[in-house]
């Protein structure tokens, strides 16, 4: 059987999901957890779905390869050569911690005044509220001589959340009951 008709043989779904969990974990992952992600006991199975992805990936991207280690386990990663050049582009997270606090107090009391988060957080939410608003994660409307903030579709889809206002807000307590 050839390497094409191997691929066709793996249902699709399978592959998407193992290339999904290859890609957000950042690590090597076994053939075990491979089997598992792909709902099949067989670890020969596992890693020949692996093998598909790296080679369809090694094939088609640049920058990105699928590496076997021993064990055997799987990692997708950066090529050595452009570390530098994604370095200077990963250091920087979208938002500073600060920034994301601030996005919560919005997200827990919308609609919310400038001057009510100058009360709860400090006067530096005026430079919070500035990044909120260019990530469009916020929108402020007028509101006497303040402006009242609240949340967008965009910021609930970025971090997969309700945009319906009760669900949101329990949604946001379940995720703070649980992290804590």
């Amino acid at each position: 059987m050839s390497s094409d008709e191997a691929a066709e043989a793996l249902p699709k779904e399978m592959l998407a999901k193992v290339e999904a969990a290859l890609y957000a974990a950042g690590r090597p992952i076994s053939v075990e957890d491979i089997a598992r992600v792909a709902g099949t006991s067989s670890e020969r199975k596992a890693a020949a779905i692996a093998r598909e992805i790296a080679r369809s990936v090694n094939g088609a991207l640049q920058a990105v390869e699928v590496v076997e280690y021993s064990g055997p386990r799987f990692a997708m990663q950066l090529k050595a050569k452009y570390t530098q050049t994604a370095r200077k582009f990963a250091t920087r997270p979208l938002l500073s911690r600060a920034a994301l606090r601030t996005l919560s107090f919005i997200a827990f009391f919308q609609p919310i005044t400038s001057s009510d988060l100058v009360l709860r957080r400090s006067s530096t939410v005026y430079q919070h509220l500035k990044e909120l608003e260019a990530v469009g994660f916020i929108v402020g409307e007028r509101q006497g001589r303040s402006r009242a903030y609240k949340t967008t579709a965009r910021f609930a889809e970025y971090f997969g959340l309700s945009t319906e206002l009760t669900t949101l807000k329990r949604q946001l307590e379940s995720r703070t009951l649980t992290l804590r």
